[in-house]
């Protein structure tokens, strides 16, 4: 326990170095040299957007191993922005890990996963029309989660992983700042807490029962947490405070920003930073982070509603710009009451390029919450296309002493 204890003081200890480092002017400088009215007007207005931003340049040795130095705007680990979906990226991720550390003979991520009712306001699925055995399971909740930030596939991984587990996997890797309280399904906070029966089945046997679990561990929610300056309750009624967001799921951009550093690259952190994955894994990952909805077949999507850029904010999803076919974006976004997040790898096979690109920013200028006014089309989307443009274009014209081989991130993506 002591040993633990001194490993999270040094890894609280390093946070709090990290987080202090809020700007680096030569980025907001590269930033502003080339921005436009709108850009600036966001950039010259930090509290009202409460943007962040987090662009990581990958250098590369002559045996093609990379370093990283990362370049921050506005970045801080205290001041809270909800992370929406982006909860969804490392429950996939301990999700897999969980699977290995179970080691059920015929149990991985393509069995079939019945999920079962065990407490009040949980809910079963045991098919999935989606998938081409008809069945639900890990990967295909994982294929959903990447592809269209799918809301029960999250759901479903958060309780096979279980929240206590959940949140102690992340604090064991050096995150003791993040926690995951909630599933997004209306449920309070203690029904979050118990999470259901679930089994794996194949051709109508059972392989592995896991019972359902309740987390008895306490969250440190002394800091209150309020939003905005109103918001509409789940009674359609305008409550004229603010939000209380003190006890919803909370993560640092730069904790997330770290946790897809360490799947894309886990050579680049230490061992206990890494999530116990497998080289099938790190290739299934991989795969769905960066495909787009047109090209998946299993699930099959109205690409009318989920066009190609529909989770790709830097770059693309501002006027639903079409991207390039050499071009890659393995990434993660959420979305949720005026913020907009995204955590990025760029690939551009074309031109050898590749940099990390971490962001959030608030749109919300009535101040209200839950009314789904929110200025995302008009500058929160932009804001992602500007920067992602301009940090782009920095990177095809700066040197290297040493093209990547980025053949590593090159995919199939026909097979299903």
């Amino acid at each position: 326990m002591k040993c633990f204890s001194a490993t999270l003081l040094v890894l609280t200890m390093a946070f709090m170095a990290f987080s202090q480092q809020k700007t680096d002017t030569w980025l907001d400088q590269l930033l502003r040299e080339k921005a436009s009215p709108g850009l600036l007007h966001v950039l010259n207005n930090p509290d009202s957007f409460q943007y962040q931003l987090i662009y990581t340049k990958i250098d590369r040795n002559k045996n093609n191993l990379p370093t990283f130095k990362h370049y921050l705007l506005h970045v801080d680990g205290s001041r809270y922005f909800n992370p929406a979906s982006m909860v969804k990226m490392p429950t996939a991720f301990c999700a897999l890990e969980k699977l290995h550390e179970l080691n059920k003979p015929g149990v991985d991520k393509y069995t079939a996963m019945l999920t079962d009712s065990s407490f009040e306001r949980q809910t079963r699925v045991w098919t999935d029309t989606s998938a081409i055995s008809g069945f639900p399971s890990i990967a295909q909740y994982i294929r959903k989660i990447f592809l269209v930030s799918d809301n029960d596939a999250y759901n479903r991984l958060y309780e096979f992983v279980g929240q206590q587990s959940l949140n102690e996997r992340l604090w064991r890797k050096g995150y003791p700042n993040s926690r995951i309280t909630r599933r997004f399904v209306s449920m309070n906070e203690e029904q979050n807490r118990h999470t259901n029966v679930i089994r794996f089945m194949q051709d109508g046997k059972l392989l592995y029962e896991q019972p359902a679990t309740y987390n008895p561990l306490p969250f440190d929610f002394t800091k209150k947490i309020l939003i905005g300056s109103g918001h509409w309750d789940r009674n359609d009624s305008l409550i004229k405070a603010p939000m209380d967001f003190t006890t919803h799921n909370n993560m640092p951009l730069q904790d997330l920003q770290q946790i897809a550093q360490s799947v894309l690259f886990p050579a680049s952190v230490k061992p206990a930073q890494r999530f116990n994955l497998t080289e099938d894994d790190y290739q299934f990952l991989y795969r769905y982070m960066s495909e787009l909805p047109s090209e998946s077949q299993y699930p099959k999507y109205d690409t009318s509603e989920y066009f190609d850029s529909y989770t790709k904010f830097f770059f693309f999803k501002a006027g639903r710009s079409p991207i390039p076919s050499y071009i890659r974006a393995f990434n993660k976004t959420g979305w949720s009451y005026g913020f907009l997040t995204d955590v990025t790898y760029i690939v551009d096979f074309k031109h050898q390029v590749e940099f990390m690109l971490s962001g959030v920013i608030y749109v919300n200028s009535d101040g209200i919450l839950n009314d789904n006014r929110y200025e995302y089309e008009q500058v929160g989307y932009p804001f992602f296309k500007e920067t992602g443009e301009i940090i782009y274009q920095y990177e095809l014209t700066r040197p290297r002493k040493y093209k990547p081989d980025l053949t590593r991130f090159k995919l199939n993506y026909q097979d299903q």
